[in-house]
């Protein structure tokens, strides 16, 4: 998930390959995101409209419709820049600590009243806008990528059974966070992302998220 701590200087790669700008570019840019995230929080992807996007930036009007040219490309644009801006996964040594680490880290996100309401005003623009499915899709592939390395470690170890699919032990961690965000008014607390890292570590080690082979259970979030 995201946080304040971006990775990388201005003019390297970014999360889809592409070359970041620099320089008044880079401002301009970092304005425009800033501001339609802004407006997503506020009056969600329904409505997003260009113009007021640069108007909350003091940007021209030109500038954001040459570069960005539609809300779903400015979309694409922002889900970009926070995968840019996701920490780093944990590297404790430890199943149990490093899906602990993740899942406390979407708990925060989701838990923060401005990346909450965020993320819920993109969960909605994907199922209305090709565009914004697809940059969703890339962000939470990135993501997943991420911290797969630590299911994988486990399984060289032989904390997990082999043929463990890392994928789908990430996304059982996230799962459960999403689904009480979306559909109970109760809080995401440090609790809730304890028992969701600890089902899904169970679940991994009893050998559910084995990829074919005898027994092996096909699970997907």
């Amino acid at each position: 998930m995201t946080s304040s701590s971006p990775q990388g200087p201005q003019g390297t790669q970014g999360a889809q390959g592409m070359q970041r700008p620099g320089g008044r570019t880079a401002r301009v840019r970092t304005a425009v995101l800033r501001a339609a995230e802004d407006a997503l929080v506020e009056v969600g992807f329904a409505g997003l409209d260009l113009g007021d996007i640069a108007r909350r930036a003091e940007v021209g009007r030109t500038t954001v419709y040459r570069r960005w040219g539609s809300v779903g490309a400015l979309l694409a644009d922002v889900l970009a820049d926070m995968a840019e801006q996701s920490l780093p996964r944990s590297r404790t040594g430890s199943l149990h600590e490093d899906l602990r680490a993740n899942a406390r880290l979407v708990r925060r996100t989701l838990a923060d009243p401005r990346q909450g309401a965020l993320f819920r005003a993109v969960l909605v623009a994907a199922t209305c806008d090709p565009a914004a499915a697809e940059a969703l899709h890339r962000f939470y592939r990135a993501r997943v990528e991420e911290w797969a390395p630590c299911v994988t470690e486990a399984v060289d170890r032989g904390d997990l059974p082999p043929g463990t699919d890392p994928a789908e032990v990430i996304r059982a961690v996230s799962a459960p966070l999403y689904y009480r965000m979306l559909t109970t008014p109760d809080p995401l607390d440090e609790a809730a992302a304890d028992r969701a890292a600890a089902a899904a570590e169970h679940a991994a080690r009893a050998g559910a998220f084995r990829l074919g082979g005898p027994g092996a259970i096909g699970i997907s979030v």
